[in-house]
């Protein structure tokens, strides 16, 4: 079923798929050394962590830029020298 075919529904029809779901799917509870586990790997960094990270993605961005446009650059020359040697004369 595509995204279309779920909004042009009817609304009963969507109430009648929801309420046959929520008969059908039963809630799970996660066991409890999951949910530690997650809590302890899930924390808020300090500032100065964000502030490192931001400064990183800022570097990279840099380098990225730096090496695409120098990638650009030998490319226009390469088409440059092929332009005015690599041709042969039609004539």
């Amino acid at each position: 079923m595509t995204h279309n075919e779920i909004t042009d529904l009817p609304e009963d029809r969507l109430n009648t798929i929801e309420a046959h779901l929520a008969g059908t799917l039963k809630p799970v509870a996660p066991r409890k050394d999951f949910v530690q586990r997650l809590r302890g790997r899930i924390h808020l960094p300090q500032q100065g962590e964000i502030e490192l990270r931001l400064h990183d993605w800022r570097t990279l961005v840099i380098v990225f830029g730096g090496v695409l446009s120098g990638a650009l650059v030998i490319l226009t020359v390469a088409r440059a020298f092929y332009h005015f040697f690599g041709r042969k004369d039609m004539g």
